[in-house]
């Protein structure tokens, strides 16, 4: 049987990575972007609304039926401490409200779709982040993603009985535009010599990562969370 697949944050990066992990497959992938072009279906992830018609856009597009979830979408912007009240406490809002609200609220629904169908598979993009934390600047992000940690590991204990599984992974940098820019931010080459392997991750990894969870790992893996980040950071 043809396995139906929704992906977040699909136009680009690690998001496009993992659409192209799966061509080989006997696989439907609808991915997602803010704005939707050509196959993307569009839903602005800031937008409280968004992820039910994004759910039930990718349920219609799909004939009924969403095996698998993929939660990619995110975003990394800056809120230094000394920005002011609001405009510090709108960038903590606005990253919760995109890489981890979002995201549980389409998990939400995916559960429920899947305990109906006898089973499915959400696999949550987190980070290194989520585990050692970040720049000083970045405290919203790294909360974010240990959120999404969090939520896959709940996920995972409180529905394995329906067959409902969840996975995590969690990368350091890779080689997409937004991490790129930071590290030439940060110094660059002060930052890769934290990274033992000597240079950071490509997105095909990333995604050759999430098409194991999605097609490959054994139900008894519900809950792992699988690092991606040349030895940065062990656990």
């Amino acid at each position: 049987m043809t396995i139906h697949i929704l992906a977040t944050g699909t136009s680009r990066g690690i998001g496009a990575a993992i659409t192209a992990a799966f061509a080989h497959d006997d696989v439907r992938i609808i991915g997602h972007s803010t704005w939707g072009s050509g196959d993307l279906l569009a839903a602005d992830l800031s937008d409280p609304d968004s992820t039910r018609t994004l759910w039930q856009d990718a349920v219609n597009a799909l004939d009924g039926r969403v095996d698998i979830l993929v939660n990619n979408a995110g975003i990394f912007q800056p809120a230094p401490i000394d920005q002011s009240d609001d405009e510090w406490l709108t960038a903590w809002e606005w990253t919760m409200r995109i890489n981890l609200t979002a995201a549980a609220e389409l998990s939400r629904l995916a559960v429920r779709h899947f305990r109906a169908r006898g089973g499915g598979r959400i696999i949550n993009v987190a980070s290194r982040a989520a585990y050692r934390g970040d720049s000083p600047d970045h405290w919203h992000y790294a909360a974010s993603k240990a959120g999404m940690v969090a939520m896959t590991k709940t996920i995972a204990r409180g529905y394995a009985r329906d067959n409902v599984v969840a996975f995590a992974v969690c990368p350091g940098f890779t080689k997409t535009g937004m991490a790129e820019e930071y590290l030439a931010s940060r110094g660059g080459d002060a930052l890769l010599a934290d990274i033992p392997l000597g240079r950071i991750a490509e997105p095909a990894e990333v995604a050759a990562a999430v098409r194991f969870l999605a097609l490959e790992a054994p139900t008894s893996m519900t809950g792992a969370v699988i690092d991606i980040n040349g030895a940065s950071y062990v656990r």
